[in-house]
């Protein structure tokens, strides 16, 4: 049957007669297979003449029809109307599970579109949305786009859709693994001086500042043969996540004490650390070459911290070292040997790898790079791992020196390449066994973060809401006593917002730790004369997105130890925007309370050029006016007519600036020298002066402020 037929048959009523005649045709109705012509069905038809015009063919109307001029009754329109979430294929009766209908009612509707004439069934699959539209439109319902729910992963609690560490095997089955060690110490008292002794390498002289501020991960095969993982933690005060992190992740923490400086603020720190991830310490005293060097107030200072040294009773070790000279670094490898073989550290070097992301970064070259410490597993080639809400397939894997590796057992660390997106530095690394399981882990892990951070917008908008409240309740109390009834809509000081001077600054950087440790440190800022935002921290390169960004905002645009893309320089000299290129955290901190104090309003200082005494007060007729006159002398500097005036009565300003006229006897000058007498009149000629008050003689100069932050360091 042609589609110009069934245009002829747009009612459900004449589809009823055609699906009633086809078995006296010999053919079941079909839309696409019919070969039934026009007039096979014409002369089945009980009036043929009905068939001149599809007007024509019209049913009449019975009284109870004719009362009731629209046939067809459609949902009236609804302000709120619920919204259904449809895919492509949905079948009817999905559509009508989702509506919360019955098959025929949704069937009823479908029935009545305009566009052709189909015969729905209940398996029937629609993939016109534009029809869906209409029918649920008819049904009083709107319709969004999902994707279909028999195809995407659904969630049926964290122990099905999120993936958990692994039972290990019992102690005694499991293989005896390398130590992972952690340097900690105050800053300069030669952590990375004593692990390039260890590795015979100069890491100390690539650092910017001479500071170290990144985690090191590396290992080191001894001259008795043992392997040993190092982690060198930044000293800085600034990087106080990082130590933390290094001490999360380690079986042995070496604190590196300065025998000349002694115990200082990051060396207690440190062992606070130490004794809360309950990993136990060996003191390695540094610099016990140097002069002023004092080994024995050094462990007296770590006793009276509560560090329980041999020589007291206690079982943490010390060595006294000089990582310069070289001198008892044997000594020092030999009490972590010692250590390490007490511990008895072991691990299953088979199965799914689990491990922790030491650092992430952005390589230019290589991409997304991601330091792995492997815990538990063989990592190799291949492997699926998930970090955070980020997972990759691993597609190579570096050491320290940048040699590629194909496999990284437990206590080795890696570069890994192959992340989709960046991983936080801390974040637990797991592996799974396809990419399909990789992405519903992630797509639940997104799900809860989003469900989390929903929660805490809410608190933050009911708080907001209550304060808001508050102010009203007290705004309408107070019309109220005044004896205004009515609200009016008038605008007050309060609620027109002042424009504070602020700064706008984005963060990008090398690796993931030392954005953290930036981060952290600007939350340390607190001034209420000026205001400080972070639009954006990221990792990497600066892009010409980010150069749009701080157009966008008006920042300016930090750039710790990372390059600029050309097309970003031109755009950002094209646009104005500052991009500052610093290597060093401290660094960052003089130039941000640089860049507040400029932002700060100046203050205005007097400058005192001279005064005069008042010995009397007289009045003159000036364009018929009473004006009041001081008669004075000037007792020191000079008097400038140009200059702002203020008159001074009992140690207060009662008059303040400037002068339509001074005399001396009968002339008008400019200027009147120390001991002559002299007539002013100020610009408010009503004010009457005393004998005795002070007139002084002043100009104004601009005192630019400082910002008030200490980030403790």
């Amino acid at each position: 049957m042609k589609p110009t037929f069934l245009r002829s048959f747009n009612t459900k009523q004449y589809f009823n007669i055609l699906c009633s005649y086809a078995p006296v045709i010999g053919s079941s109705f079909k839309l696409r297979a019919s070969s039934v012509s026009p007039h096979d069905v014409h002369q089945f038809l009980p009036c043929r003449s009905l068939w001149c015009s599809p007007v024509l063919c019209k049913r009449r109307k019975t009284r109870e029809e004719r009362k009731n001029p629209t046939l067809l009754v459609y949902t009236p329109k609804k302000l709120n109307a619920p919204v259904i979430g449809v895919w492509q294929g949905i079948t009817v009766k999905e559509l009508a599970k989702v509506c919360e209908r019955s098959v025929d009612s949704v069937l009823e509707a479908l029935s009545y579109d305009e566009t052709e004439f189909l015969y729905f069934r209940p398996s029937s699959q629609l993939t016109d949305f534009k029809i869906i539209q209409r029918a649920l439109k008819r049904l009083g319902m709107k319709m969004k786009i999902i994707a279909n729910p028999s195809q995407t992963f659904q969630f049926d609690g964290p122990l099905e859709a999120d993936i958990q560490r692994r039972h290990l095997k019992p102690h005694v089955e499991l293989v005896p693994r390398p130590p992972v060690v952690t340097v900690m110490g105050h800053v300069d008292h030669g952590k990375t001086s004593l692990l390039d002794a260890l590795r015979n390498s100069n890491v100390v002289a690539s650092e910017f500042g001479g500071i170290t501020q990144h985690i090191g991960a590396f290992q080191v095969k001894l001259s008795s043969g043992a392997k040993v993982t190092f982690l060198d933690t930044p000293g800085h005060a600034a990087f106080k996540a990082m130590r933390n992190r290094g001490a999360q992740c380690t079986d042995i923490v070496v604190l590196v004490v300065a025998a000349d400086d002694g115990v200082m603020e990051q060396t207690l720190e440190s062992i606070k650390m130490a004794n809360d991830a309950q990993v136990p310490m060996i003191i390695a005293i540094n610099k016990i070459d140097k002069h002023g060097a004092n080994i024995e107030k050094t462990k007296q200072m770590l006793i009276n911290n509560h560090v329980m040294l041999e020589e007291a009773g206690g079982d943490t070790q010390v060595v006294p070292i000089s990582a310069k000279q070289k001198l008892n670094l044997d000594k020092l490898v030999e009490a972590i040997s010692v250590q390490a073989q007490v511990m008895d550290l072991r691990a299953d070097y088979e199965g799914l790898v689990e491990g922790v992301i030491i650092e992430s970064k952005i390589d230019p070259h290589r991409g997304k790079l991601a330091t792995v410490l492997v815990q538990h597993g063989t990592l190799k080639k291949g492997d699926i791992l998930i970090a955070g809400l980020a997972w990759a397939k691993v597609r190579n894997m570096f050491d320290e020196s940048r040699t590629a590796v194909t496999s990284a057992p437990p206590s080795f660390p890696v570069e890994v390449m192959g992340w989709r997106d960046l991983p936080q530095a801390g974040d637990i690394v797991l592996e799974v066994e396809t990419e399909a399981k990789a992405r519903q882990v992630l797509e639940f892990r997104h799900k809860r973060e989003e469900e989390k951070k929903i929660k805490e917008d809410l608190k933050v908008i009911e708080a907001k809401r209550e304060e808001h409240n508050k102010i009203y309740q007290a705004e309408v109390e107070e019309r109220r006593k005044m004896g205004f009834f009515k609200t009016r809509r008038v605008r007050t000081a309060k609620q027109v917002e002042e424009e504070f001077p602020h700064l706008n600054i984005l963060v990008k950087g090398d690796v993931a730790g030392s954005v953290e440790a930036i981060i952290n440190v600007i939350g340390t800022y607190y001034d209420p004369r000026c205001r400080l935002d972070v639009v954006s921290e990221e990792v990497g390169a600066v892009s010409l997105s980010d150069v749009e960004v701080a157009q966008a905002f008006d920042a300016i645009i930090y750039a710790f130890n990372v390059d600029t893309f050309k097309d970003a320089k031109v755009a950002a000299e094209k646009n104005n925007v500052t991009i500052k290129n610093i290597n060093v955290i401290y660094k960052v901190i003089d130039d941000l309370k640089e860049e507040l104090s400029k932002r700060l309003p100046v203050e205005k200082g007097e400058n005192i050029i001279g005064e005069a005494v008042v010995q009397q007060n007289f009045f003159v007729t000036e364009n018929r006016k009473k004006c009041s006159v001081a008669g004075c002398r000037c007792t020191t500097g000079n008097l400038k007519k140009s200059e702002k005036f203020k008159v001074v009565r009992d140690g207060k300003t009662v008059l303040d600036g400037m002068l339509l006229s001074m005399k001396h006897f009968k002339n008008e000058v400019g200027t009147i020298k120390e001991n002559l007498e002299c007539g002013l009149m100020f610009e408010d000629t009503e004010f009457e002066f005393l004998p005795g008050d002070k007139i002084v003689c002043y100009s104004l100069y601009d005192i630019p402020q400082k910002i008030r932050w200490d980030p403790g360091f």
